[in-house]
């Protein structure tokens, strides 16, 4: 992937030097065939990518009752587009329950705090990098995402955020994950309208592009 060599490539900068490369000081080669192998057997070995996110089907804003959630279907583009696994949060506290009461839930849960229980669970060792991304509700993530933060410390991983939206944009969800994890690296966040995903693609894939992370 070109954005794990691009991050092995900035690293390596700082322990080689001129009469290892010929190269000025700070300067790496990425084409060099003794740079290429040691990129290569890195990025083998750290470069497996997680797509977690929560997408809430049934009635949306803008969108209708629709069978498959704005958010998934932006996490469908990035796996397909770059080949990562996916971890979707899921409960069953909010299925079938129409918009406007599903929004007074939301707002109540995140006054109280609440955290609610989700499904699954997922080995997040196995990733350096993960793609986080759901809904923007009352200004951040849904509170369930809340329940899956708690749980797993991403310290030290590569963060990337994305999410949908009818007019928030990212909200507060990226300040809030540098908040969780203030180990983290941080790449560029990506926000989309909800009643534009379908027709989105190609905006992910040139996202995608700018930070590095293209087949």
């Amino acid at each position: 992937m070109k954005a794990m060599r691009y991050i092995l490539a900035s690293a390596l900068c700082m322990l080689v030097s001129t009469a290892c490369s010929g190269n000025k000081k700070g300067e790496v080669n990425v084409n060099d065939p003794e740079t290429e192998e040691i990129l290569a057997g890195a990025a083998q070995k750290d470069g497996k990518i997680l797509v977690v996110f929560f997408s809430h089907a049934g009635d949306n804003y803008a969108v209708g009752n629709i069978k498959v959630g704005n958010t998934k279907i932006v996490a469908d583009y990035i796996s397909e587009i770059i080949g990562a696994d996916q971890f979707e949060i899921k409960t069953k506290k909010y299925d079938g329950i129409a918009y406007k009461p599903l929004c007074d839930l939301a707002k109540k849960e995140q006054q109280n705090g609440e955290l609610p229980p989700y499904e699954g669970s997922v080995d997040v060792s196995k990733y350096s990098t993960i793609f986080i991304g759901g809904p923007v509700w009352w200004g951040t993530y849904p509170q369930v995402m809340f329940t899956f933060f708690k749980k797993y410390d991403l310290n030290g991983k590569t963060i990337i955020p994305f999410t949908t939206h009818e007019g928030s944009g990212l909200g507060s969800c990226v300040r809030d994950l540098k908040k969780t994890y203030p180990k983290a690296n941080f790449l560029d966040a990506f926000s989309i309208y909800g009643h534009d995903v379908r027709e989105g693609k190609g905006r992910v894939e040139k996202w995608l592009k700018k930070i590095g992370y293209n087949k």
